[in-house]
């Protein structure tokens, strides 16, 4: 038996309704035609290429929140990110050197010793190559010509930890440095001597050797009882001093700059008094992301005219609860 064709009218019916479907389609807000069109054309589009470069050591955690920040807007913006780090001035300037080689679109770089890096910024420039500096250098990052900056002003930290010294009655402080020269941690330093009403004396230890910075901070403990105040300018080397205090049977309190999961535990404990938090996750994607914006939109945070800053903020036993979170997600 024969189907009989459909009739006329109920031809325009559904020749009404795939119309009208595909018109739906089109301007759906997701999945559809306009969407489609725009995927094709951002995966067809050239990633940029964006490295950053640190003096930052193996292992430190605080490098690591850095690179899972600048990782983070890597992924976002769809750029072929590469890290190098070096601790000595001449490697990383080398580093620099090998990303104007490559061609890199963007650079992101720390100024903790700015004489080391003057040449090589120099040379981006002139290869058209964007740089931004993060981390160190506030105040030498006009300068060297680079385009934006993203850190802690460290002097002002530092007089904020002297202000809050002050706060809590400490008489005697010890301010840890473990990279002599870096002007970053010269300047924290340098702050909470400016800011302290107590005495303040700088100890330079062998960052490299965490065993033999703890042996340090507990000599001088030990030499000197009236110290009551050890402030460290990083996180793993304010756990170091809290043994360090043990060792030496020292009454001395810890604070620190800086911050990871452990120094967290730590604050909680009451192990140490606070931190000061400059967000280096914040400070790597920070980075990244105003380099796409600049190569995309030809934006700079801060206008090139003035630091885009990401602390001090203080991390006490108070507030550490609402940072812990993240800290345990590995972003803090």
């Amino acid at each position: 038996m024969k189907t009989p064709p459909p009739s006329p009218a109920l031809t325009r019916l559904a020749a009404l309704t795939a119309a009208t479907c595909l018109l739906l389609a089109g301007c759906s807000a997701v999945g559809g035609t306009d969407d489609a069109s725009d995927a094709a054309a951002a995966a067809g589009s050239p990633r940029l290429k964006i490295s950053l470069i640190t003096h930052g050591g193996e292992g430190d955690d605080f490098w690591e929140l850095v690179q899972k920040g600048a990782q983070a807007a890597a992924a976002k913006d769809n750029i072929d990110l590469t890290y190098a780090n070096d601790s000595d001035p001449a490697g990383q300037a080398e580093l620099v050197q090998d990303a104007i080689r490559q061609k890199a679109d963007g650079i992101a770089v720390t100024l903790a010793k700015p004489s080391a890096m003057t040449s090589p910024v120099t040379k981006a420039r002139a290869a058209g190559i964007p740089v931004v500096g993060i981390n160190s250098g506030i105040d030498e990052w006009q300068s060297a010509g680079l385009l934006e900056y993203f850190g802690q002003d460290e002097s002002v930290a530092g007089r904020a930890v002297g202000d809050k010294l002050d706060d809590l009655k400490a008489k005697h402080a010890l301010c840890v440095i473990h990279e002599r020269g870096n002007v970053a941690l010269e300047a924290r330093c340098a702050g909470v001597k400016k800011a302290f009403g107590g005495e303040t004396e700088n100890l330079y230890v062998d960052g490299t050797d965490m065993d033999a910075a703890t042996a340090t901070i507990a000599s001088r403990l030990t030499q000197d009882p009236t110290i009551d105040e050890v402030v460290t300018l990083g996180a793993q080397f304010a756990l170091a001093a809290v043994k360090s205090a043990q060792e030496a049977d020292s009454k001395a309190h810890v604070a620190t700059f800086d911050l990871n999961k452990d120094l967290v535990e730590a604050v909680q404990d009451g192990d140490v008094q606070f931190a000061v938090d400059q967000q280096p996750y914040l400070q790597g994607y920070l980075a990244v992301d105003s380099l796409w914006l600049y190569r995309t939109n030809g934006n700079t945070l801060g206008g090139g005219e003035a630091p885009v800053l990401t602390g001090p903020a203080f991390v006490t036993r108070a507030n550490v609860a609402a940072v812990a979170k993240f800290a345990d997600n590995g972003t803090r």
